[in-house]
């Protein structure tokens, strides 16, 4: 029997998916970040494959969603996208801290994976911690800084932009500490699976797919990077993704 259970982790609300007989064993796991404007529960499909298959899936909730959502205007949400997808850096060590302290993790094999902002926040997390074994990037930019610089000027164009040029520059400052397309050697040839619908209007198809083109020249072995695209897919996960992104964990993890 698949149970889960909620529980807060260091102030975080994360969803625990597992077996029920294999609940306090030490299991592969992986963490899997939810999209802008969603929640940890959405992504329980995926975690239910995955705990049938004999892993452990924490789902967490990211600041401004879920049950952490505050009375913030859509404008404020918005504009903290970035912070948001920071902060989600910043508390996967945290998640893993707790994994580590309950000693949950079997062999220190442990993978993240997410959807569009959880995409770009597993871009982001792989160049700060080499812990991470490997990887799955849906509909996610690992070009955050020019990502960054495309939702600023769509913002100019509306004339909604309430923040200062100066608060902008060192946003992309800091943002390049994070910005996977500037550090590729930081992959290490880990195992890393990107999908991407080819008409995605929100974060664009060739921002993940010009990078794995430059990425995959530098992997030694062929097949632990992969680039799955789907003709007239929007900016919505395909089932067919949720089951290659489980596959790709089962054979990688």
């Amino acid at each position: 029997m698949i149970v889960i259970n909620e529980e807060k982790w260091n102030e975080i609300p994360v969803l625990h998916v597992t077996e029920r007989a294999k609940e306090k064993e030490p299991l592969p796991t992986i963490v899997y970040f939810h999209g802008f404007t969603s929640a940890k529960e959405h992504n329980l499909p995926l975690a239910y494959l995955m705990a049938a298959k004999g892993y452990r899936v924490i789902l967490p909730d990211s600041q401004y969603h879920g049950v952490r959502e505050k009375d913030v205007s859509k404008e404020k949400k918005q504009v903290s996208f970035w912070n948001i997808v920071m902060g989600n850096v910043t508390e996967l060590e945290c998640i893993k801290i707790e994994l580590d302290k309950k000693e949950l993790i079997l062999n220190e094999r442990i993978g993240i994976a997410g959807t569009s902002m959880g995409g770009i926040t597993t871009s982001a997390a792989l160049t700060q911690y080499p812990w991470v074994k490997t990887a799955a990037i849906l509909m996610g930019s690992p070009k955050i800084t020019t990502y960054a610089k495309t939702l600023v000027d769509s913002f100019r164009k509306t004339g909604n932009l309430p923040i200062t040029d100066e608060m902008i520059e060192e946003l992309y400052e800091k943002l390049q500490q994070y910005d996977l397309s500037l550090q590729p050697d930081k992959l290490n040839n880990r195992p890393l699976l990107f999908w991407h619908g080819e008409s995605d209007a929100v974060v664009p198809f060739d921002h993940s797919y010009t990078f794995y083109e430059d990425a995959a020249r530098r992997y030694q072995n062929k097949e632990d990077i992969r680039f799955i695209k789907e003709a007239n897919q929007d900016h919505k996960v395909s089932r067919h993704a949720v089951l290659e992104t489980a596959h790709w964990f089962q054979e990688h993890l």
